[in-house]
Parts: C-alpha cells; sequence; structure tokens
C-alpha cells in the first residue's frame, strides 16, 4: 500500500491484518514465531485500515522494519545491528538472534538474547540521544523522536501518549521514562533525570492494564532510585 510509511511501522499504527494474540495457536503470531518462512507471512499482509491513525501493536511492524533495513544496506539485520551498535558500543558478549530456520531471517519482532550489562548499553545509548564516548552511532532527532509520544488514538478513541518509536513511555512517581519491554517481563527502562538504566532479564509477566503497561512495571520502585542517585 502506497499510504504505508516506515513511521507507521515505528509507531504502531499500519492498519495491517494482523492479531497480536499470544494464546492463539493458530494465529498469525503464533505461525512469526514457529513457522519457518517470516517473509512470506509477513509480505502477504494488506492495509485494511487508515495508517496513521489508531495505535496497535503488531509484532509484524518491527519485522517488516527489518526486512526494509535489510533491502536499504544490503545486509541481515544481525549483521547491521553488529556493525552500527554492538560493536561500537563495546558489548562484552555476543548477542544470539532467533531466525525462522537455519540461515534464516532473525525474528526481529523479539528473541534477541543477550546479558543485563550489555542490554544496559542499548539503554545508555538511547539516553545519550545516540552518542557513545563521543561518537554519534545514531542521529540525535531520531532518538528524540523515538522516545516522544506519537500521540496516535487507541482502539477506544482516546489519545495514546505511552509510545513512540518502538518505545513504551511512562510517567513514573515524578519521572519521566522510556523503556522497551520484552514478552516475559523483560526490561530496559531509562530514566533520563537520573540518568539511570534499569535492566531486568525477566520470568515472567504482570497482568496487561487498561493504560498498555504491565502489571509488574508498577513494582520498579523508582522513589528508591530517586534517593540514591
Amino acid at each position: 500500500d502506497k499510504n504505508l510509511t516506515i513511521k507507521h511501522l515505528l509507531t504502531m499504527s499500519s492498519g495491517l491484518n494482523w492479531n497480536e494474540s499470544y494464546y492463539n495457536p493458530f494465529g498469525k503470531t503464533a505461525e512469526a514465531y514457529y513457522g519457518n518462512n517470516l517473509k512470506k507471512l509477513v509480505m502477504k499482509l494488506k492495509v485494511i485500515e487508515p495508517p496513521g491513525k489508531v495505535f496497535k501493536y503488531y509484532s509484524c511492524n518491527t519485522q517488516l522494519l527489518a526486512f526494509i533495513l535489510e533491502k536499504a544496506t544490503g545486509k541481515s539485520i544481525n549483521k547491521y545491528a553488529s556493525e552500527k551498535l554492538w560493536i561500537p558500543m563495546g558489548a562484552k558478549h555476543p548477542a544470539l538472534w532467533n531466525t525462522d530456520k537455519k540461515e534464516g531471517d532473525e525474528k526481529a519482532f523479539c528473541c534477541i538474547n543477550s546479558n543485563a550489562r550489555d542490554f544496559a548499553r542499548l539503554g545508555k545509548l538511547y539516553l545519550d540521544y545516540g552518542n557513545w564516548n563521543g561518537v554519534q552511532l545514531i542521529d540525535s532527532a531520531f532518538v528524540n523522536d523515538a522516545t516522544s509520544a506519537a500521540n496516535l488514538l487507541d482502539e477506544d478513541g482516546r489519545v495514546n501518549t505511552n509510545y513512540g518509536y518502538q518505545f513504551w513511555l511512562a510517567e513514573r512517581e515524578g519521572f519521566e521514562l522510556f523503556y522497551a519491554r520484552g514478552l516475559w517481563g523483560q526490561y530496559v527502562i531509562c530514566i533520563p533525570e537520573l540518568d539511570i538504566v534499569v535492566v531486568r532479564l525477566g520470568r515472567k509477566y504482570g497482568k496487561y492494564l487498561a493504560d498498555g503497561h504491565h502489571h509488574d512495571f508498577y513494582r520498579f520502585d523508582f522513589f528508591l532510585l530517586r534517593n540514591q542517585a
């Protein structure tokens, strides 16, 4: 669809015919995770709602972004991330990325496996507006947009202020923060005011709440962090 843009994918407002169900064994998300042809799955999707209007979190959006990046650079997202982020940030350990089959496509919507300190480096990179020890790895304007609310409507017609470009946004105990969230309670939480990154590798996540966050997110004691900063 010519009306679908990269920004729509970044802000989860693509309007594609996807169903983000983690419990339906016959759904598209299950097929993306357990299937062996991600490209075939997402390339046949259709835009069924006007893009850029309503926020709906779809894994396919992130997967399509990976294929766009691959097309633009001529490199897999794994190699590109290694060259542009992982190595320049001085990551201490290799990361593993699940693929749909041996030597296949990376599951860009999930499944990158690493350790707490190297995940924290990603958080620190965004806290510093894409700058790592004096080297600009990510454009600062992009980082600003990524960590600012897209202000789209949610499915109930209310303005959604808790998502930017692939980052969740929140205000907790007087702090404006942004964070990355994994399916099983993994978090990389960035608190600019305190220059702090909080990483949790995860075990299980809390109940999904009406504000778009999960119950376990509210268990982090940011008041304690304020006193320690």
